[in-house]
């Protein structure tokens, strides 16, 4: 019972002493804020780049292999992977039938046009042109209308699914379906929107501003079976078959190719785990600047607190030998200067939260997913306690070792 009248008695001591001092505690309160602010913000970031990778990979897919021309990943050798030949429709063909019953082959090509649909257009729009198999092969579906089917494919019709970005900027809110848009020069019916993903993630293709048509199509209107570069994508019945899949298709890329067994592969490989370590280093890299700069802001705030702390002890030094001279303990002394620099410095971290939750909302609007978790809200507190008390130790234990003869004489 002593010690938790000693608590009270101390506790109320420090929040008097705070309200009598209001500038200098806000004062003081800065360098937290600053910390704790780099706390939140690097925490939601780091959140941030999770949510969004997450959401370009469930497109990706963890069970897809998609062989390209060019690595996703490129460290160097960018010259050597540029002379490479590009793939085409033929070796598409070629690897769906050598790939028949053990997986599923799909081939897309891609450019960029202009849309217009009356007096609204929109510029440099990706145009994807692909088979009714690129609903499987991404797990994406129209949120409104269908998708290709294998009619549209064989029959090269003039049908397009157009992005969520793409159907609001021409359409607004009007339903878009069966009305022609142009895709660069030429008309295309309307025969689905897809659903919303939530734009590009790390500088990668953005799904809402695409549109997406028939790949017989895509060849018939742009031309150049010759020229055109392919990209094609292996979906494994299982994700335990990704492993053999990634092998068998190696081996069948290179008969189609017809190399020799000491030529090296002139087509690349790429899957979610090749992105999975630039993403890695990325997140890595983020986290360890921004701790770095977390770290430094609060060990200048913690040195700010305990600057001021110091100076509170010394214009209370009389007041200590006071209150030791009618019997008040070191731990009583002690706690009271502890509870005001952990005050302090809370007060600094509630402030913080504030305008790290402002920050966060301009996050979420312009660049990425991001908000402020309930384990950040507890992390970015705790931090700012533990701050407090680590830096109002030392002057706290001061003003309790004082002795109080030599306090009471202290002008």
């Amino acid at each position: 019972m002593r010690a938790l009248s000693d608590m009270h008695e101390s506790l109320k001591i420090a929040v008097s002493a705070i309200v009598a001092n209001k500038a200098r505690g806000v004062l003081t309160t800065l360098g937290i804020i600053i910390g704790v602010v780099a706390v939140i913000t690097t925490m939601t970031a780091f959140n941030g780049m999770q949510s969004a990778f997450r959401q370009g990979a469930g497109a990706i897919g963890v069970d897809v292999i998609y062989v390209s021309r060019m690595p996703w990943i490129m460290m160097n050798d960018f010259f050597e992977f540029r002379n490479r030949p590009n793939l085409d429709m033929d070796e598409a063909q070629a690897l769906e039938i050598a790939m028949e019953g053990r997986a599923i082959v799909n081939p897309v090509m891609d450019t960029r046009r202009d849309l217009r649909f009356k007096s609204q257009t929109m510029e440099g729009v990706d145009v994807l042109g692909t088979t009714q198999k690129m609903s499987v092969i991404t797990n994406r579906m129209p949120e409104y209308g269908r998708f290709l089917m294998e009619f549209d494919v064989r029959y090269k019709k003039d049908v397009v699914i157009i992005g969520f970005e793409v159907a609001k900027d021409l359409f607004g809110d009007a339903s878009p379906l069966n009305k022609e848009i142009n895709v660069g020069r030429h008309k295309f019916r309307v025969a689905g929107v897809m659903e919303e993903q939530g734009g590009s993630t790390f500088g990668g293709p953005n799904f809402d501003r695409q549109v997406i048509i028939p790949i017989t199509t895509f060849t018939k209107v742009f031309g150049g079976r010759r020229n055109a570069d392919v990209d094609i994508s292996v979906k494994a019945s299982t994700i335990a078959a990704m492993d053999d899949l990634e092998y068998e298709v190696i081996g069948e890329m290179r008969k189609i190719r017809k190399l020799k067994p000491a030529q090296d592969d002139n087509f690349s490989i790429n899957k979610l785990d090749s992105l999975l370590g630039a993403f890695n280093s990325i997140v890595g890299a983020v986290l360890g600047i921004g701790l770095l700069v977390t770290s430094i802001a609060l060990f200048v705030g913690g040195i700010g607190v305990m600057n001021i702390m110091f100076v509170s002890v010394t214009e209370r030094t009389r007041e200590i030998g006071i209150r030791k001279a009618i019997g008040a303990r070191r731990r009583s002394i002690l706690m009271q200067f502890l509870f005001e620099s952990a005050i302090i410095c809370l007060v600094g971290g509630v402030i913080g939260i504030a305008i790290a939750a402002a920050l966060t909302a301009i996050i979420n609007a312009t660049l990425m997913p991001a908000s402020i978790s309930g384990g950040i809200l507890i992390a970015a507190i705790s931090i700012s306690i533990l701050v407090g008390v680590i830096a109002g130790f030392v002057p706290a234990y001061k003003g309790a070792r004082l002795d109080p003869i030599d306090a009471l004489r202290y002008e």
